[in-house]
């Protein structure tokens, strides 16, 4: 099989390029995936994709030929996805308090990713010094706890999709992707994040045109979670209705937070004093994770709503 039909139309450059159907990119994705296609067919995609950008039709037919692959994580009970594929690099990545808050309140929580730059502290790592693993299998998730599974054991192709990065040093449609794919077998909420406001366009219009139920921010340095100085504006998607249920912190801050140091065990250390109670969660995380439980309540039975718990 071969993708440059596919090419001869997504890459004529930045105005005489042609959108792809959602079927006609549901198919070009899927040869991607299965590594059926040439390295020098992956690298013209990936180049032509990064000049013409890609619509929400596009979008959503990669993410029909993902979720149509990828190994999903059973979800017995309602499962927050956290993505996380940006780490830190001037901010600790806060992404695994996120993900312990939310645990603390009697929701699963899957956290994938896998490294796509250099020089940054991952979520993974922060997670290890927590005692908190990397799965090597695919297992459901129990209610209350915290899982870590790479992208890899989702699916090899889409981990080797986003190592093109390494190569060619630009991103591609792999790296929003993965933000917006829902990796469970049962129902779950999405933890969504843009790093650029042009971004934030086109990712609220695939999760409506998908109908993910969502919690979509702009992220710490691209982390689903939010920015411990000042709240970020937060929209959910349900059924792909929109809605503003956080308006951005405006004006100069009071205050700024105290942080840690951006290595792993620094950030680990922080994060068990502020689960511990002996330092305060920070405003905006605070306001996401309430946020984010209002909306995992709509996805579950009311029997199975979590129940917050009274622990620290």
């Amino acid at each position: 099989m071969s993708i440059s039909h596919h090419i001869k139309e997504i890459g004529r450059g930045k105005d005489g390029a042609r959108s792809l159907t959602r079927e006609q990119a549901a198919d070009l994705m899927g040869q991607l995936l299965d590594g059926t296609v040439t390295d020098l067919e992956v690298g013209a995609f990936c180049l032509a994709m990064r000049i013409k950008g890609e619509t929400p039709a596009e979008m959503a037919g990669f993410l029909d030929a993902t979720h149509a692959r990828i190994t999903p994580v059973p979800a017995p009970a309602t499962t927050v996805v956290l993505p996380s594929y940006n780490g830190a690099r001037k901010l600790p990545v806060l992404t695994p308090l996120l993900a312990l808050l939310l645990a603390r309140e009697g929701l699963a929580v899957l956290v994938h990713g896998t490294d796509t730059e250099s020089g940054r502290v991952s979520t993974q790592s922060v997670l290890s010094a927590l005692d908190i693993p990397a799965h090597t299998a695919i297992t459901p998730i129990p209610a209350g706890s915290v899982a870590f599974v790479p992208t890899g054991l989702l699916h090899p192709g889409l981990k080797r999709l986003l190592d093109v990065r390494r190569v060619v040093g630009l991103r591609n449609p792999a790296h929003s992707l993965v933000k917006l794919m829902q990796p469970c077998a049962g129902p779950a909420v999405l933890v969504s994040s843009y790093t650029h406001p042009e971004y934030l366009q086109s990712m609220s219009a695939t999760l409506a045109l998908t109908g993910t139920r969502a919690l979509l921010l702009r992220g710490t340095e691209g982390e689903p979670v939010a920015d411990a100085r000042r709240t970020p504006a937060m929209d959910t998607f349900d059924h792909g209705q929109c809605t503003r249920v956080q308006e951005p912190q405006l004006g100069p801050l009071a205050q700024l937070p105290s942080l840690p140091a951006t290595d792993a065990a620094s950030t680990a250390a922080w994060i068990r004093s502020v689960l511990a109670g002996h330092a305060p969660v920070p405003a905006p995380i605070a306001l996401q994770v309430q946020h984010i439980l209002a909306l995992a309540k709509t996805a579950a039975p009311s029997s199975a709503a979590p129940a917050p718990s009274t622990g620290a």
